[in-house]
């Protein structure tokens, strides 16, 4: 069993890994400002589920990781090029759609629906190619043969990473979406400040 195969590594090693993972997932990254423009254009609300959407795409590129699809990937230049420019595009048509959105009415932000927002994290996650070269290159440094299947390591610790760094990422999302909720008469500037900030991850993907 995997939680059995973790209880195997060493608790300082555990230990080591979750802190450095934090770290990282504090760091702001795409994901972070996703769920931050997500957040100042629809509410806290918003912004948790963007960042809930994309905690279940880093899910998804830990499995992808594990069964080796990543490896895959990460050893194809070309593939990786055209994941990261479709993401591009994709950032891109979401800075389009909030620049152009009307001001909607304050009471109108909480009836977003609720799959729509998860859907656009998940995506946004899953076609930023840089998460499969990341998991590649942190997961194996605190893997060990002698604590059992390596497999199962390394998409327990996957797991693991991905829990804690959707609870920050949702945390960011509610922050944002609270300041934006405290700017309410201003959602029609609400909406520009949520494109340019899609606009600019669009570019920061690329630009890396």
């Amino acid at each position: 069993m995997i939680w059995d195969t973790l209880g195997n590594i060493p608790a300082a090693q555990l230990l080591a890994f979750v802190t450095g993972g934090l770290v990282l997932n504090f760091a702001p990254g795409q994901d972070v400002f996703f769920a931050s423009a997500c957040g100042v254009q629809g509410g806290p609300r918003a912004g948790a589920l963007a960042g809930f959407g994309v905690g279940l795409g880093v899910v998804c590129h830990v499995i992808l990781a594990t069964v080796g699809l990543g490896a895959v990937i990460a050893a194809h230049p070309q593939a990786l090029m055209g994941i990261k420019w479709i993401g591009a595009a994709y950032l891109l048509f979401l800075a389009w759609k909030s620049w152009t959105a009307p001001p909607p009415e304050p009471s109108a932000r909480a009836s977003v629906r609720t799959w729509n927002i998860v859907r656009r994290g998940i995506l946004s996650n899953l076609l930023n190619p840089k998460p499969v070269l990341f998991l590649l290159a942190f997961l194996p440094q605190f893997t060990n043969p002698a604590y059992g299947p390596v497999w199962q390591q390394f998409l327990g610790l996957g797991l693991i990473f991905a829990f804690t760094g959707t609870l920050v990422t949702i945390g960011y999302g509610v922050v944002a979406g609270s300041l934006g909720h405290m700017l309410g008469r201003h959602l029609g500037i609400l909406n520009k400040v949520a494109g340019v900030m899609f606009a600019g991850l669009a570019v920061r993907l690329v630009a890396k």
